[in-house]
């Protein structure tokens, strides 16, 4: 019986790029504002209502705009502060 072969490892290096690069910067960014939809909707609920309830309502009602004011900010010349920075 043969095993399979063994998965190959990532490089720190592809990691970093990864994390580095403007796709998953936007990832985090859109995550973030998110996440702050869940907190200010739940409190504003009395209850938790989910991350999926908060992505689907944050889509709906806020997503074009946010979207709108990133590509303005890029637009201007100020780019945008990475996710990680604002955890400082």
């Amino acid at each position: 019986m043969s095993s399979a072969p063994p998965h190959p490892t990532e490089s720190s290096d592809s990691r970093e790029f990864v994390k580095h690069s403007s796709l998953y910067q936007e990832f985090l960014a859109e995550r973030e504002e998110i996440l702050k939809h869940k907190w200010i909707e739940s409190e504003r609920l009395g209850y938790d209502i989910g991350f999926e309830r908060a992505l689907l309502d944050w889509i709906r009602k806020h997503r074009d705009s946010w979207r709108a004011a990133r590509r303005a900010q890029l637009a201007a010349g100020s780019p945008p502060v990475p996710v990680e920075a604002n955890k400082k």
